[in-house]
């Protein structure tokens, strides 16, 4: 049996610790990274688990370092995200300088796609695509001091030379996973200024999407497995689901211990009225409030009185803009005309700088039409061309990257596009000032105030919007 910390490790590069688990900004707000909980349940299962979170319970590398002096871990597993990796790698430099002996696994989309540049030693260890069986696999030949070059899924360096093996084959039965190792994570209280209730935790109940938006950076262990898949495959891999019955199982099992807002991290949480009825039946009968992510057109009046009879405060819609030509561009699959507002609070998701033939004055058409229909949040981000997207390969070809290669942002203020009539300091400033101007907006301070349980939320939401706004 091996000691396993999973770790969340301190800002040793940079000055902001990044968002692990949707994975393409800085932290806002504490969430709870479900994928990284989800395997850590499958590792306990056979090992002694430890989860350090050196950011939600502050910690230097110093004291890190010094606490780890005093314990006997084999191996630490980090998740890695784009805007992570630099750090990480930085922090597994600092680990091997201390515990040469001692594992590093780095696993997450951000060490699948960079893995070359994370091998920094024969004691790192990648972890590609979908992580729970090869983490498994992985750490059983670990313990046995035993060759790992058969396991499907990884990369490492031997004499120097990175070896990468084969695709591991995506999982068929979700069901057979335990449930997330919340238990790891108990001592922190996660909040989501969405729901504005805690106990708040995250759930998933599918893993995927089939839809081809051309810029689309999923959560970040569905982005994860599209690497994987897409470099073997060339097309996204297939889209997974969990049973309603497992998916009810959980949240009853959450609302015995306490917890009262749920937060769907599925990248597409609405796929059909039976499975969405069957789900909602669970979450009205516990009483949790919850939000989800989903398609505009997948909102149908009975898919919406469902949601408004079982507790639901928001459906973040990616919208992205309300320009046709745009939308078609950008292949999302979609009209403006099928953007209206529901019988349900709704989020919409505005993509600042998706395509070239984007402007100024369209950009301030979508915020205004936005902003008409009332809805109960905006939100606005500038796209990334991240790599492996299709919109990627585009920004590389016609040299519309300010500094000619991807450079990891945070897409709640920064850009790293130059298109011939829109600059990068353009799309910046249409983003800050629309932000402003929504988010301290009578209107939305009010509606927005109303709806805030306890003093104790309502400074929290306020933090977290301070640090979207300002940094």
């Amino acid at each position: 049996m091996l000691n396993i910390t999973f770790l969340v490790p301190p800002v040793v590069v940079g000055t902001h610790p990044a968002e692990r688990s949707s994975g393409c900004t800085h932290v806002v707000y504490p969430t709870p990274n479900i994928y990284e909980l989800q395997v850590a349940a499958c590792v306990e299962q056979s090992h002694r688990v430890t989860y350090i979170d050196c950011i939600n319970h502050p910690q230097t590398i110093e004291q890190f370092l010094t606490h780890e002096r005093t314990v006997d871990t084999d191996v630490y597993l980090m998740w890695t995200v784009n805007l992570s990796v630099e750090n990480d790698i930085e922090i597994t430099r600092q680990l091997h300088a201390v515990f040469p002996s001692r594992k590093v696994v780095l696993l997450g989309p951000g060490a699948g796609y960079f893995y070359k540049r994370c091998l920094v030693d024969e004691e790192t260890i990648i972890v590609h695509g979908e992580p729970e069986i090869t983490v498994m696999e992985l750490l059983s030949k670990i313990e046995l001091h035993d060759d790992w070059g058969a396991i499907d899924g990884i990369s490492y360096l031997t004499k120097g030379e990175v070896r990468r093996t084969k695709m591991r084959v995506l999982m068929k039965d979700l069901d057979a996973l335990p449930f997330p190792a919340r238990h790891l994570v108990s001592n922190t209280i996660y909040r989501n200024p969405k729901l504005k209730i805690t106990p708040y935790t995250t759930m998933v109940t599918s893993r995927n999407c089939p839809f081809r938006c051309i810029y689309c950076v999923p959560s970040s262990l569905t982005f994860a497995r599209e690497i994987e898949y897409k470099e073997y495959n060339h097309r996204k891999p297939p889209i997974s689901f969990r049973s309603p019955e497992k998916v009810g199982e959980e949240i009853r099992l959450l609302h015995q211990q306490g917890i009262r807002a749920i937060g769907f991290m599925d990248d597409n949480f609405i796929w059909n009225e039976q499975r969405t009825a069957a789900i909602c039946n669970v979450l009205r009968e516990t009483g949790i409030v919850w939000g989800c992510q989903a398609r505009v057109d997948a909102i149908t009046e009975p898919i919406a009185e469902l949601l408004g009879q079982s507790g639901c405060m928001y459906v973040d819609l990616g919208v992205e803009s309300f320009n046709d030509e745009i939308l078609e561009y950008i292949h999302k699959g979609i009209t403006s005309a099928q953007i209206q507002k529901y019988k349900v609070p709704v989020k919409l998701n505005i993509l600042i700088g998706t395509s070239p033939i984007e402007t100024k004055e369209t950009i301030r058409d979508t915020i205004r039409k936005a902003k008409k229909l009332k809805v109960d949040q905006l939100m606005i981000n500038i796209v990334s061309p991240f790599p492996g997207t299709q919109f990627y390969q585009m920004a590389l070809d016609n040299g519309w990257l300010k500094d000619g290669e991807y450079v990891p942002t945070d897409v709640q203020r920064e850009s790293i596009l130059n298109y011939p009539h829109l600059s990068y300091k353009e799309m910046e400033h249409l983003l800050f000032v629309s932000n402003l101007s929504y988010f301290l907006s009578p209107r939305f301070v009010w509606k927005q105030m109303r709806k805030f349980r306890s003093w104790s939320d309502f400074t929290h939401a306020f933090r977290s919007l301070k640090i979207k706004l300002f940094g």
